[in-house]
């Protein structure tokens, strides 16, 4: 996953170590808990070994200046290749149960406009299987269980069916969108705190009565 996801930054522009920790943390939001950034630069150099990336000759004007205690290797900007490139095709348009694992599939939602419209009806479908299953082993434990259970972890329990029932909610609008051909609403420009409309459909973990 963190593969693909360098592949995919360095696809926008050449990005130093730096920049791109601080795009992975804002792309992939949540979910970069998962991703360990100790791994990014062994990763780089794994990336750069099997040629799909390269050492820039001249950082791109835009480049942001790097904190003057970065490391050295924080500094090396890195650009995507040919071979790169076609090596994150291969990886966005994988499907399996990885694609449905949390990290898994945020990683490649993040690359979902880059992705062909098979492949992310597959992997959204995929989702909410997996979210389904997920769902029905809570309500099961609290079917069987309830009573055994003290009030927090019966809350947490709670907690964790509804957040599988919006996201349910969510992937089905947005099987509905793919299958008919449209994409997700993009907010307004000005919009206040980059709040999406009504109409958009809300990510994994949020409701629509949970907007501000």
């Amino acid at each position: 996953m963190l593969e693909l996801a360098i592949l995919g930054l360095l696809q926008e522009s050449p990005m130093h170590g730096y920049e791109l920790r601080k795009e992975l943390t804002a792309k992939l939001g949540a979910i970069r808990a998962a991703i360990s950034y100790g791994s990014l630069y062994p990763t780089l150099r794994r990336l750069q070994a099997a040629g799909w990336i390269a050492e820039a000759a001249d950082a791109p004007a835009t480049t942001e200046e790097v904190p003057a205690l970065t490391s050295r290797r924080g500094r090396v900007v890195y650009e995507i290749t040919a071979e790169g490139k076609e090596r994150f095709a291969q990886l966005i348009a994988q499907t399996g149960p990885e694609t449905y694992d949390d990290t898994g599939f945020g990683v490649h939602f993040a690359f979902f406009a880059r992705t062909d419209q098979a492949t992310r009806l597959r992997i959204l479908e995929g989702r909410r299987r997996k979210i389904e299953e997920r769902r029905e082993g809570l309500r099961d434990v609290l079917g069987r269980a309830a009573e055994r259970l003290d009030a927090y972890t019966l809350e947490l329990q709670r907690h964790g069916l509804d957040a599988c029932e919006r996201e349910v909610r969510w992937l089905e609008e947005l099987i509905a969108n793919e299958r008919s051909g449209r994409a997700p609403t993009i907010p307004s420009t000005g919009t206040a705190g980059g709040r999406r409309e009504d109409n958009s459909p809300p990510p994994p973990g949020e409701s629509r009565n949970e907007r501000p």
